[in-house]
């Protein structure tokens, strides 16, 4: 990709070297982890509960603190919800891929100002190790990701190491292909979709939810593939190779393909983001066609 010099985005919330000891407790009990729900449900509805609960409510009272959050740090040892700060110097090849994903960022936004009206610009939030969002907290481990609550797109630069050397899915392009993929989803969110997807949770079978979830990610790759047939025409930044890393890269994230790689059985039922052949499939017809109301998933008569 030819990206250097291009403008770079200024939503972007750089918390590298900062690390979140538990989930930050936005949006209520919605922001809690379950890690941390479970013991204060035990706490308050043990044989000692309603008195240890009463001192932690009077003390709030006194402190003017929230409850649960006096709770949580007696749980977790006085360390509460709380982000720690290190000396955070990144290599060079750490800056280069921060600057990468704040342009690929930017691209992203001129493009979809252009698509969609009053497009309401995402925050991407680098960060190592672990981080708090309105969705809860995350380690490196969890991959890139969108939270709806806060309308911001998180991730770990060693992300992109990873899928060079695990998933064998290297290239700027393929990396290009996740940033406009989670941008996807903040499109979903923004229009609405997003939200009919959360009301169905307890209306339909686990196994229902996850063909709507698998409907829900391949609209993602299809509105990053339409992001890539607009940039290509606005800025003519891609190269020869490029429309195949990002190809390889969904092919590489595949439900079925990942399940195959862990050692364990295909197990459709079990799929929340479509197999590899269907993620390719709906980023091609983006980038080719570039026409929003092909990206209709959820009516799709075949995925």
């Amino acid at each position: 990709m030819k990206w250097e010099g291009k403008r770079q985005s200024d939503n972007v919330d750089d918390r590298r070297g900062k690390s979140s000891s538990s989930g930050s407790g936005l949006g209520g009990f919605s922001g809690l982890s379950l890690g941390l729900l479970m013991p204060i449900i035990k706490i308050l509805f043990s044989k000692v509960g309603l008195f240890i609960a009463g001192i932690f409510i009077v003390g709030s009272l006194i402190m003017g603190k929230n409850p649960i959050t006096l709770i949580t740090q007696f749980i977790s040892g006085g360390s509460g919800l709380s982000e720690s700060s290190t000396t955070y110097e990144p290599n060079a090849k750490d800056q280069e891929l921060a600057e990468f994903t704040a342009t690929i960022l930017a691209n992203t936004e001129d493009v979809w100002n252009k698509q969609l009206n009053n497009y309401r610009e995402p925050t991407l939030v680098l960060f190592t190790g672990a981080v708090s969002s309105a969705c809860g907290s995350a380690s490196s481990a969890t991959g890139p990701f969108y939270c709806p609550g806060d309308e911001k797109l998180y991730l770990d630069l060693s992300f992109f190491d990873d899928m060079e050397r695990r998933l064998n899915a290297p290239g700027d392009f393929a990396q290009a292909y996740v940033i406009a993929h989670e941008v996807g989803h903040h499109i979903q969110k923004i229009t609405g979709i997003t939200d009919k997807m959360q009301r169905l949770r307890g209306q339909v079978s686990q196994t229902e939810y996850n063909k709507y979830s698998v409907m829900l990610e391949l609209q993602a790759d299809f509105l990053a593939g339409v992001w890539a047939h607009y940039s290509e025409q606005m800025t003519g930044m891609m190269e020869s190779g490029d429309l195949e890393e990002a190809m390889n890269a969904a092919h590489a994230i595949g439900d079925d393909r990942l399940q195959k790689q862990s050692g364990g059985r295909v197990v459709p039922d079990s799929f929340t983001h479509g197999t590899s052949a269907q993620r390719m499939r709906w980023f091609k017809k983006g980038f080719e066609t570039g026409d929003l109301s092909q990206g209709d998933t959820f009516s799709a008569t075949s995925l």
